[in-house]
């Protein structure tokens, strides 16, 4: 019974995940990584990608913390699921090693905002107001 109440209240500790996960996207490109074939012109749109979505989920989190609207849930869903569709758009998916850690945060990304998405989404706009209190 606890655990279906766990899951029903926005938590703060599922925004400070998300300012982690942020960060942990922005250094993926330097996590340990097979050797790839990609080109050097290729790999600046790989870090700029993973340099963007990460710093947009840190600031999306970090505004969920202060002040919780439904759209800040649904840009980290579309974020997560674009750092998951990222191996295919800028065509790195022979580097199997990130490719796994991109699908796999994307995915952590967007289950986060779903979850918070699906506590909030009764919520009235007083309720959303008193979030970080």
């Amino acid at each position: 019974m606890s655990e279906s109440r766990f899951f029903n209240r926005h938590r703060p500790w599922e925004d400070w995940l998300g300012m982690l996960l942020g960060v942990l996207i922005m250094v993926s490109p330097w996590f340990p990584m097979q050797v790839s074939g990609a080109v050097d012109i290729e790999r600046s749109h790989l870090v700029l990608n993973s340099f963007m979505v990460g710093m947009l989920v840190l600031g999306v989190s970090q505004l969920e913390y202060v002040a919780l609207h439904r759209w800040e849930e649904v840009v980290s869903i579309v974020l997560g699921l674009w750092l998951m569709a990222s191996p295919l758009v800028f065509g790195y998916s022979e580097d199997q090693v990130l490719q796994f850690w991109h699908i796999l945060l994307g995915a952590l990304v967007a289950l986060i905002g779903a979850l918070q998405l699906w506590q909030d989404w009764n919520l009235s706009e007083q309720d959303l107001a008193k979030h970080p209190q």
